[in-house]
């Protein structure tokens, strides 16, 4: 796993073989990242990222110039992973909560201008993670939505639905809060 862009550009992370996840492979990723750089300036801009695992799309988001990102998994090999990570880089403006997502979503005050969810595919409740979103008000103005999901899954009946990505395996849905 490499960061594609930003001020780490090229460098390499390598995981624990042993933590529970499927890490966003580098070229979706970066056609990703590629797409978002036509619609958003990530300076200035605070972003959460749900199921982090490795941590892998939060460093892409620092690297591109994020001012913060908060990082949320349950799992404690991932978020211990995510904090040695984000310090070797310097990265002070990632901030790391280990915590189920659901039940963050459900806690949080802040509002964020971008949300990166990758929940695992075999999450029953994925369907109801934009809803969940948008219900509770968590997206700034203009802000954006992210979801990394199995193609079984279809959001394009969301009222912010924005537009759909297909990578191979890995799919992602936009959604726009306009």
């Amino acid at each position: 796993m490499r960061i594609v862009s930003g001020k780490h550009k090229r460098r390499i992370i390598t995981p624990p073989k042993n933590l529970p996840v499927r890490p966003t492979t580098d070229m979706a990723k970066e056609s990703l990242f590629n797409i978002l750089n036509n619609y958003i300036e990530f300076s200035g801009k605070n972003i959460l990222d749900l199921f982090a695992g490795t941590g892998n799309i939060s460093y892409e988001f620092i690297s591109r110039g994020a001012d913060s990102v908060t990082s949320v998994d349950k799992d404690f090999g991932c978020v211990k992973f995510i904090k040695e990570t984000a310090a070797k880089l310097l990265m002070d403006n990632l901030k790391v909560i280990k915590l189920d997502a659901f039940r963050f979503l459900n806690n949080t005050k802040n509002k964020y201008d971008i949300i990166f969810a990758d929940p695992p595919y075999k999450l029953e409740s994925i369907g109801e993670l934009a809803d969940t979103i948008i219900e509770r008000g968590l997206l700034k103005e203009s802000g954006w939505m992210i979801i990394e999901h199995p193609k079984e899954i279809d959001f394009s009946n969301n009222k912010y639905f924005y537009e759909h990505r297909n990578y191979g395996s890995v799919n992602f849905t936009l959604f726009n809060i306009t």
